[in-house]
């Protein structure tokens, strides 16, 4: 698969199907990750990779509502960092989250490239996961990726906007609301 098939193949499922998803590929993924580029090389990114059934049992607790159809990952991924591991400039400039963000974006495509769905998601307690991953306090968990297999069912996990995500792939901003032309605002025009 090229890249351009990955990114446009990768979606944000949440019916997922549990499958065996081994510690060769969750390597495989950290080593992807790895490979984003960062200020100075510094690689601010970690992550924490859920296998274990009773552990992914224990995350349930830190989901919010609305996030159920999340039971059914197969391996859950903590992102964290904390702004000293990176670049952080004299004029404020923080780069650990942009950084960071960039590694999740290679992660998420090489995922998509082994027929997996890694979503990112906001919506969970820091603290709980901190507790049940011993996350050291001093660290942010930016992210939580679901990893699981794409089901080819709608599962009855989720609600109907969720289920109408799962259909098709919710809107685009056009590109004249996002992309400019030498100035802010100057639309760009092919």
């Amino acid at each position: 698969m090229d890249v351009k098939k990955a990114i446009e193949e990768r979606r944000a499922y949440r019916s997922l199907d549990k499958v065996e998803i081994s510690l060769e590929t969750l390597a495989d993924l950290a080593k992807c990750a790895s490979l984003a580029p960062s200020c100075f090389n510094n690689q601010p990114w970690r992550f924490v990779f859920v296998t274990k059934e009773e552990n992914l049992l224990a995350m349930r607790e830190a989901l919010s509502k609305g996030n159920e159809w999340a039971y059914d990952a197969s391996a859950f991924i903590a992102v964290c960092s904390k702004p000293d591991l990176d670049c952080n400039l004299k004029d404020g400039r923080q780069y650990y989250a942009f950084d960071v963000g960039m590694s999740v974006g290679l992660l998420m495509l090489r995922a998509t490239e082994l027929g997996l769905v890694a979503h990112p998601i906001a919506g969970y307690s820091p603290e709980k996961v901190k507790e049940i991953l011993n996350i050291p306090p001093e660290y942010e968990v930016i992210t939580l990726i679901i990893l699981g297999k794409h089901s080819s069912e709608i599962k009855p996990s989720l609600t109907e906007k969720q289920v109408l995500a799962e259909k098709e792939r919710p809107a685009r901003l056009p590109m004249e609301e996002f992309a400019f032309l030498d100035s802010f605002g100057t639309p760009f025009k092919k």
